[in-house]
């Protein structure tokens, strides 16, 4: 049936006529009526339609709209209808939290319930946008996944934070208020305030008055009758009390309003209290890996998962403490098997129904973790930066970065989150995304206990203490102790079929190095070369070759490996376009069979039909296709990642026999081969050519060697030109890998999510880095002998300062004033030039350490070591000085006099003069002299030796000896004051500023010093040593508390300059809150400063989205390249107005102290793809693109899916700010960049 629509009329004029529409049946016409009311339709058309409630209609035409009505009689107009009572609508009121709950109160013994009493409940009224609780509410199931940039992260764990017990047992002392001088009158984080006092009433004066003074009087209307009548009485029960009220008595002022009102709000948090620390403060615990696990199956009677196979010993070991909920650190081997491990505790956190996060640190290895453990699970989910599956499942797996953004963010599934494992870390020493791991590990909960699975590392015992000082739990090291499959290291020279035979072994599987192999190798090399000059005269051959050399280098080894079935090789090369030049020489070489060759066919086919036709058909595509085809691969950033991964799988397979890789491909999922090819042992770092650091080449010739297939691995270094040295090999082969290093800096982003949360400061998180552990692991004992030096202070006795002895503070202070001066300037002296100049052989010096004090001794030899230069020296001494330092006695004068402080008061041996010689740092010589005198080191020192043998020890000296001493002598008689000495302006020419103040300053001190009165009182020797043992004490004191506050963080001076960077932009103001900016730039991923800015300069919403994307892929473009000039004059425009505003925001920087010039933050930006992005994101096929840029495929797909995320967190922060019209576009721009190839789903996840 069809409904009649009702018609919508004007409100009628009363003098109108009133009608009523009928429609008859089904004919379609219609009857006017003289009659009012709604217009109908009769039978058999269907049912009329609704009448509308003449409440809401009287409402609308009499109340709403009464213009119609006459002018006379409008008393009615104004009335409203009764309100009817619906008890039932309070139903519908949002529930409020229970702010308390009744508690019962039982008899100890007996368990009777003999009342109630009402407690107040923690943990009400909490959010996620106020509290850091994990008890507070969920927040909407929108954001349950990613969080919110305005929700608060949860606690970290380890992190002291107060609670409501620890509040409620402070001394209740009631708080007294200034309300003359407390109150502001200008608001915080405002420029202006207002004062309400008049201008013409005299200010009143100051007073105190008690808090509890005004509100004793007011009723809350909170208690009973009875208990009100008692207070108003003189002889309630309260009566005693008003009238002892303290407002009678002399109150103390409050040391701040803002000090109370911060107390008061301090009580609202609540988290369960950090878990204390074990008294044995031993926090990482080395497990031995090779003690066996008999009664494994014992404990764990049912394991949460069951391999195949029977895991190793360490394996069982970290599963033990898996099954104790322990967190562990797993350094193992390269295919040692620390997958077994994370397999574990996914299946645990299934088992509890709890999450589980796997955290890698590129994306191409989340895609290879995600098909394994989807496989192995089913229950597995997958976020990065583009692709968003079954977030909802119990493991996910995301790069680190994404952690980040869900810890700051205050995701839920922080909340059910069991187990982190963190693989690969050793990658934390990456100087670019470090500091990423750092942030997470501080960041995590208590709750969520971590794995961490890297190579073999150094110091894994020391990045576990940092850990488990860090979260103040136990971490258990489990490090492998050899190779599954042991390695064999090989030199191969060869570079023909007749030589393909020259591959001598160098490093054994027991670890043995060969020298009698490295000398084959370098005769062989020798031999060769010979002939060739006899061949083609003295010209050596280079040192890498060219593409001819190579291929037969090439060829000839591959024919050795394939005819001892030593096939797939992996080859390392550290180049891009070698990598590609090496594969594309092999032309002639074919390693698959037929039957090989089909499947490689159909794998292809089956792959490269999700893309799109003309994407097939792209160089790249063809050409991989056909060295796949014969067995050979490519791999490294510049394919495509649909082809990386095609490689990846085939190589799997064992159908890709050579694969020419980058050291990316070390760090994949378990892919070894039967060997490894090293084509050179040198590299470019970003910056210069150098060896492979031993980690390095480790980490690659791990992937030799596949378990259960191979006895030993095969390494081999080719040796193209002349064969390495014999101490680099060693050094790379056996060498010590890198030890884990911090990488932590400070971030805009890092800075800007902790001061928007008011409970964490960045203090906090710079001294729980890495970069800060060794410095504060000791914190513990530094708060313990802080504690005992105070009590040591608190007993010394009071040192006499009246009548002479009041200038003592500053003789005291001016003489350890001029020593510290001292010392400075001979510091820049030993640092300059003509300083070490001048300390040759024959210059006499003043020495002053611990066993000679203002000695003179003369310079006989200058040799270096690691650290410094080493002087040794003729010294003039009293008697032979004692073997136990005790027997010394003491170098000094306890108590110095003017004297002693003015000038160098020499030594002069009391008796007989001795001598002696002794190996001098620049820090022990105290002064150089004028004097230089003529000596023969090398015999003086050749007889000091030979005397010091028992057999010789009473031999006279040599005459060179006896003349030197005396020379010393007479010049330390003749200048009992101190000799002349080198002035440091005049004779070494050191114009440092620093120096000629402190020479200035040194004079002026002795001025001071000579005129002290108080060493003229007979009382100096005894108050001085009480002063200097209390001054000793409370600069110890200092000291200590310096290495607890915040002043000593290494970072601390950069982050104020940050912070001033912040302030100036407007991103925070005085009082360090958060602004909308600041808001803004922690929703960006990257260049948070520089998108912000454009943002706020509206220098995007004018632009169209293609534009829009064309000019933020100089943000993200990592390959070098020329913008071009076929550019439209919009995008020039755009590129000119970017890099203004990064100059200014550069500006600012250098004007706030940061060490990164202005042209180095601007040269950050690269425009290279501006083009190429410009014209994809307008539909050009991404066959054509190529033409417009020599950049490899790879990097402009890698460009342009970093630039879509940038595009979603502009889209994100656009709503933020209220900008519909810049976030559709920036919707529209990421919808025009995901397509086709560049967005091709992953070949892991289908």
């Amino acid at each position: 049936m069809m409904e009649t629509e009702r018609l919508v009329l004007p409100p009628p004029d009363p003098l109108d006529l009133p009608l009523r529409a009928v429609e008859l049946g089904c004919t379609g016409h219609w009857e006017l009526l003289n009659l009012p009311g709604a217009p109908e339709s009769s039978l058999p058309h269907g049912l009329p339609p609704c009448a509308p409630d003449l409440q809401q209609e009287a409402e609308q035409l009499f109340l709403s709209s009464p213009a119609w009505l006459p002018l006379h009689g409008v008393e009615h107009s104004a009335r409203k209808w009764q309100r009817k009572t619906d008890p039932w609508s309070l139903l519908a009121v949002l529930g409020a939290p229970v702010p308390s709950d009744l508690q019962a109160q039982r008899h100890p013994t007996t368990g009777q319930i003999l009342g109630y009493k009402e407690v107040l409940l923690e943990n009400t009224n909490l959010s996620a946008t106020t509290s850091l609780s994990l008890r507070r509410p969920p927040g909407p199931a929108s954001q349950s996944l990613w969080g919110n940039p305005t929700q608060y992260p949860f606690w970290p764990g380890g992190m002291d934070e107060p609670t409501i017990t620890d509040l409620n047992t402070r001394e209740e002392a009631e708080e007294e208020i200034d309300f003359e001088k407390d109150l502001l009158t200008i608001p915080p984080g405002f420029k202006k305030g207002m004062d309400f006092a008049p201008k013409d009433r005299p200010t009143p004066a100051p007073g105190l008055l008690s808090l509890s003074c005004l509100l004793e009087p007011l009723d809350l209307g909170g208690g009973d009758e009875d208990e009100n009548e008692a207070v108003g009485q003189p002889g309630g029960p309260r009566g005693d009390a008003v009238s002892a009220s303290p407002c009678s008595a002399p109150l103390a002022r409050a040391s701040s309003l803002e000090d109370l009102v911060l107390k008061e709000a301090s009580t609202v948090v609540s988290t369960p209290e950090a878990p204390e620390p074990p008294s044995q403060e031993q926090w990482a615990i080395p497990v031995d890996a090779t003690s066996p696990v008999g009664d494994f199956y014992r404990l764990i009677p049912q394991p949460a998962f069951q391999w195949a196979f029977e895991p190793d010993v360490f394996q069982k070991q970290a599963i033990l403490h898996l099954e104790r909920h322990d967190s562990v650190f797993v350094a193992a081997h390269t295919s040692a098997g620390k997958t077994v491990v994370a397999e574990y505790a996914i299946a645990l956190a299934q088992k509890h129904m709890t999450r589980t996060i796997y955290t890698s640190p590129i994306k191409a290895l989340s895609n290879q973790k995600f098909r394994d453990f989807r496989n192995t699970f089913g229950d597995v989910g997958l976020l990065t930066g583009d692709v968003q599956l079954h977030p909802e499942a119990s493991c996910l797996i995301m790069t680190t970065e994404i952690l980040r953004s869900m810890l700051y963010s205050g995701s839920d599934v922080i909340r059910d989150l069991e187990w982190v494992i963190f693989d690969e870390v050793h990658y934390i020493n990456d100087a670019e995304r470090g500091v990423v791991w750092e942030e997470v590990l501080i960041m995590l909960p208590d709750h969520v206990s971590i794995i961490l699975l890297s190579a073999t590392v150094p110091n894994a015992l020391e990045f576990a203490d940092w850990i488990g000082r860090l979260k103040r739990r136990q971490i258990y090291v489990i490090s492998t102790v050899t190779r599954p499959v042991p390695l064999e290291h090989y030199l191969f020279t060869g570079n023909s079929s007749k030589t393909q035979g020259e591959l001598f072994l160098l490093l054994d599987s027991r670890g043995a190095f060969h020298t009698k192999g490295y000398y084959a190798a370098v005769e062989a090399k020798k031999e060769r070369m010979s002939k060739h000059a006899q061949t083609f005269g003295a010209k050596q051959p280079t040192h890498q070759g060219g593409p001819a050399q190579d291929r037969g280098v090439y060829l000839s080894l591959l024919a050795s490996l394939r005819t001892r079935a030593q096939l797939p090789v992996v080859v390392f090369t550290f180049s891009r376009g070698r990598c590609d030049e090496q594969a594309s020489g092999l032309t002639s070489l074919d390693l698959t069979t037929s039957s090989e060759k089909s499947e490689i066919h159909l794998f292809l086919q089956r792959c490269l039909a999700r893309l799109r036709g003309s994407d097939r058909q792209l160089p790249q595509v063809l050409h991989m296709s056909e060295l796949l085809n014969r067995g050979l691969g490519v791999h490294h950033s510049g394919i495509l990642p649909i082809l990386k991964e095609i490689v990846e799988m085939l190589f799997s397979r064992g159908l890709v026999k050579v694969l020419f890789a980058t050291e990316t491909f070390a760090m994949g999922v378990n892919m070894p081969a039967r060997t490894v090819v090293f084509d050179s042992m040198r590299k470019h770092d970003g910056s210069t050519f150098r060896d492979l650091l031993p980690g390095e080449y480790v980490q690659m010739a791990g992937r030799a060697g596949r378990r259960g297939l191979d006895p030993t691995g095969t390494v081999i270094l080719l040796c193209k030109g002349r064969v390495p040295e014999m101490a680099d090999l060693h050094r790379m082969m056996m060498g010590k890998p890198s030890q884990l290093q911090s990488q932590f800096r400070l971030t805009y982003t890092m800075i800007l999510n902790l001061l928007r949360v008011d409970a964490l400061r960045v203090e906090d998180m710079m001294k729980r880095s890495f970069s800060e552990f060794p410095s504060r692991k000791d914190s513990k004992a530094h708060e313990q002998a802080l504690a005992e030096l105070t009590k040591r202070l608190g007993a010394l006795e009071e040192p006499d300062m009246t009548g002479q002895l009041v200038d003592l503070p500053e003789y005291y202070g001016w003489g350890e004033e001029l020593t510290e001066t001292q010392h400075m300037i001979q510091r820049r002296i030993m640092e300059s030039v003509n300083g070490l100049k001048s300390l040759s052989a024959g210059r006499v010096v003043v020495v002053k350490n611990q066993e000679h004090h203002n000695a003179l001794g003369v310079i006989l030899q200058v040799s270096s070591n690691s650290t410094s230069r080493v002087f040794t020296t003729l010294v003039l001494c009293d008697k032979p000085l004692s073997q136990d330092p005790q027997d010394r006695g003491p170098a000094t004068s306890e108590v110095p006099y003017p004297d002693d402080l003015v000038g160098f008061k020499l030594f002069l041996p009391e008796g007989p003069c001795d001598h002696t010689v002794v190996k001098l740092q620049p820090g022990d010589m105290a002064a150089i002299t004028t004097k230089v005198l003529r000596v023969n080191g090398e015999k003086i020192l050749e007889d000091f030796s030979k005397r010091q043998q028992p057999k010789f020890k009473k031999d006279p000296p040599l005459a060179a000896v006896t003349t030197a001493v005396q020379e010393l002598l007479r010049l330390a008689q003749a200048h009992p004051a101190g000799p002349p000495t080198l002035d440091p302006v005049n004779d070494l020419q050191l114009k440092d500023m620093s120096v000629v103040e402190g020479g200035l300053r040194a004079r002026k001190l002795e001025e001071l010093i000579q005129g002290a009165q108080c060493v003229h009182s007979p009382r100096f020797p005894a108050q001085y040593l009480k002063l200097r043992e209390r001054m000793q004490i409370q600069k110890e004191m200092e000291r200590l508390r310096f290495l607890l506050s915040d002043q000593s963080l290494l970072l601390l001076p950069e982050y104020h300059q940050r912070v001033e960077v912040l302030r100036t932009l407007g991103y925070v103001d005085e009082a360090g809150t958060v602004k909308l900016a600041g808001r803004v730039a922690c929703a960006m991923s990257s260049h948070e400063l520089l998108l912000t800015e454009l943002m706020f300069d509206n220098a995007l919403s004018t632009l169209r989205p293609e534009e829009i994307a064309a000019l933020l892929s100089g943000l993200v473009c990592q390959s070098p390249g020329d913008t071009g000039d076929q550019l439209p004059n919009t995008l020039k425009q755009g590129i000119e107005r970017v890099r203004a505003v990064a100059r200014r925001i550069g500006e600012v920087q250098v004007a706030c102290g940061l060490n990164q010039t202005v042209e180095e933050f601007v040269g950050e930006l690269n425009f290279g793809l501006v083009e190429v992005v410009y014209e994809w994101a307008r539909g050009m096929p991404f066959s054509e693109l190529a033409g417009l840029s020599g950049t490899p495929e790879g990097l402009v797909v890698r460009c342009i899916q970093r630039l879509a995320e940038m595009c979603r967190s502009l889209r994100g922060a656009a709503r933020l700010v209220g900008e519909p019209v810049l976030g559709a576009k920036m919707e529209t721009a990421a919808t025009l960049l995901r397509r086709d190839i560049v967005f091709a789903a992953s070949l892991y996840t289908q």
